[in-house]
């Protein structure tokens, strides 16, 4: 079984970094998730599915997944591609856009 390494994109619904400093490591599913005939949820037989586990560097992820005998890939880091602005900034005198409502 198999599981990735990444690290977590910054919210889009807030101005924070939040959880983005931090490593993850999640296993690949290893069954497909069925949907439960009597009440419609969908489940999996895997409990592999439901472990998330959070490092603060990089190498102390590869380092537990070497220890464990699990094969890793890391992905790659999400970068942000908006410019952050404050609030005020919609209200400048001098924006490039103008105000329109």
């Amino acid at each position: 079984m198999t599981a990735r390494i990444y690290r977590p994109a910054p919210n889009a619904m807030q101005s924070g970094r939040g959880k983005s400093k931090e490593w993850v490591l999640v296993y690949e599913p290893a069954a497909p998730r069925e949907i439960e005939p009597l009440m419609g949820y969908t489940s999996t037989v895997d409990t592999r599915a439901q472990i998330r586990l959070t490092f603060e560097t990089l190498a102390e992820a590869e380092a537990y997944a070497h220890r464990n005998g699990i094969a890793y890939q890391v992905m790659p880091e999400h970068k942000s591609t908006v410019k952050r602005s404050s609030y005020s900034d919609n209200f400048r005198s001098d924006r490039k856009t103008p105000w329109t409502h």
